[in-house]
């Protein structure tokens, strides 16, 4: 990605100081989580295979939705669904009906659309650019890098609240209110991805930004960062009086 130093320049200065400087803070950012998510990424269907459509189906399902509602609404859908196909001809009141129980209506009409052009345009092959995937309808950059990095394995970082939340608190960045629309979290998201298997590196930000940096009460004296958050060390109170602010 390149940048107009002109226009964009505190976004220029921002990257050019914090990223390119702390290589070895990066490095030691890395190891520390890979090491915890040996024993610690939680365990989802959809964790287990890469197969184009069912983590399409798995991140239409997980938008706005806590992942284990999704299980068994997922596991149900791929059985009445089990092909893009399939979908592309379903009825939308019946995908809405199956999908109540996660709320927003508007997924289901949204997904029924992009099964349609995936089958009319695509011949039932799931798009595996960026740029042709950010086309589909319900389909933004946070779904599409996610779609990318699981079921093709690309070097594609991803940012949700809960990414966003480390990085804020590690790194001592303040980013915009709009966390999905944050150039400089996006940016700061590509940075510290390592060079390989950034799909099971991505896993491990969501899940160490459910478990233990979490936005209330995070779980700071069991986290394996706090020795470097810049969070944590800037706020004596998390460890003089024992509590937690988010």
């Amino acid at each position: 990605m390149k940048y107009n130093k002109e226009v964009d320049y505190p976004l220029f200065e921002y990257l050019q100081t914090n990223v390119r400087v702390e290589s070895a803070e990066l490095k030691w950012f890395q190891k520390r989580l890979i090491s915890w998510a040996e024993n610690n990424l939680r365990d989802y269907p959809w964790r287990r295979t890469c197969e184009p459509y069912s983590i399409l189906i798995a991140e239409f399902l997980l938008q706005r939705t806590d992942a284990d509602k999704v299980v068994p609404i997922y596991e149900f859908f791929l059985e009445r669904y089990p092909t893009v196909e399939k979908l592309a001809i379903a009825e939308v009141e019946a995908l809405a009906q199956l999908m109540k129980p996660l709320g927003l209506f508007f997924r289901a009409e949204r997904l029924s659309q992009t099964a349609k052009i995936i089958v009319g345009k695509y011949r039932g092959k799931i798009p595996e650019s960026e740029a042709e995937l950010m086309m589909l309808p319900g389909i933004g950059k946070y779904t599409t890098r996610a779609i990318c990095s699981q079921a093709f394995g690309q070097a594609s970082a991803v940012l949700d609240t809960n990414v966003a939340r480390i990085l804020e608190r590690f790194f001592g960045i303040e980013g915009g209110r709009v966390k999905s629309r944050c150039k400089i979290l996006w940016s700061q998201a590509e940075a510290i991805a390592p060079d390989t298997e950034v799909g099971s590196w991505n896993l491990t930000l969501l899940d160490f930004g459910a478990i233990i940096c979490t936005e209330r009460n995070p779980q700071c004296p069991q986290c394996p960062l706090s020795q470097r958050c810049h969070w944590f060390n800037s706020n004596s109170n998390l460890n003089s009086a024992g509590k937690f602010f988010s």
